[in-house]
Parts: structure tokens; sequence; C-alpha cells
């Protein structure tokens, strides 16, 4: 299987502080955000968001887990904080890849339930084939890819990350 990198690291790291920036603009008159990132790969970037966002900003920054079964999103979503937590807040929805928009639309219908000042979403690569109607607010590139392409996110610990099209 060849690997045809579409995000080399040094543009994910342009892409997420820009992403940052936008998101700063957006919730600039609040005095906290909530960066709800789908495990593991969207809490892993909205982690590296965090890491822009409180060096750009004097936002404070909650990052709150999300695990959602994604061959079955009907069922239960859990998040690693309290409703409570996040209620009248603004919120980030973060994936790293928004394919068919399925686990967007199951993951933002969760948060429906609690009352939120803003709410928006945040992708890093956003393919176009969407079978919901969802759409990233912020994102880091749209790509038009066939639907027997896929689009891999490799978050490095090394600062190796990088995003493939197979």
């Amino acid at each position: 299987m060849s690997k045809n990198i579409i995000l080399t690291n040094q543009e994910i790291k342009h892409k997420t502080k820009r992403i940052a920036y936008q998101i700063y603009e957006t919730f600039i008159d609040e005095e906290e955000v909530v960066l709800a990132g789908i495990a593991s790969n969207g809490y892993v970037f909205a982690e590296k968001i965090a890491q822009e966002l409180k060096t750009i900003s004097g936002l404070k920054v909650l990052l709150c887990e999300v695990h959602i079964d994604k061959q079955n999103p009907n069922l239960a979503i859990q998040t690693s904080i309290p409703s409570e937590e996040y209620a009248n807040k603004g919120l980030i929805l973060i994936d790293d890849v928004l394919n068919s928009g399925t686990t967007l639309i199951y993951a933002v219908r969760h948060f429906l339930d609690v009352p939120l000042k803003k709410f928006k979403t945040a992708v890093l690569v956003d393919r176009n084939h969407k079978k919901y109607p969802v759409k990233a607010d912020f994102k880091g590139i749209s790509l038009s890819t066939s639907l027997l392409e896929h689009v891999r996110v490799e978050f490095d610990q090394d600062n190796n990350s990088y995003a493939w099209l197979s």
C-alpha cells in the first residue's frame, strides 16, 4: 500500500496554528473555551490546538475527550468530563478527518443536550463525502477524493506527524 502524503509535519503545525487563531477570533469574548476531541486522533489534535491557544491567547482551555463507537454511533457517548463542566460555555468539537460525517453528527447530537454559549466544529482534513448535513467550521484542508480512497492522520510524539491518502 502506497502512502501519498497530503500534509507534512510542518503543514500540520501551520494548519493547527491557523485553526487556533480562528478559534481565538471566534471566542475572543469568552474567558474559557472547551475543546472536545473525539478519541483518539481527534483528542490528540485538540491537545495540539490547546497548546497553540495557550501560546497566542489568554483563554482558559478545558480539554474533553469524547468516546464514541464509530461502528455503532447510536450507542451512548462518553466524555472525560461531566456535562456540568462544559455547560454554558463555548465548545469546539474536534476530529482529525471528516469522512462521511457520521461520527461528527452523532457527537454533535450528544452535545445538543447541554446548553452551550457557542458550538463549533474543527477538523484537520475535510473529505467532502458527507452523508449527513454536517460541516466543519474550522478546517485545515479540504480534499475531493474518491470513495475508495482513505485519509489517515498519524500523530507522532517525535514531531513527525503527517496525513496521507491511500
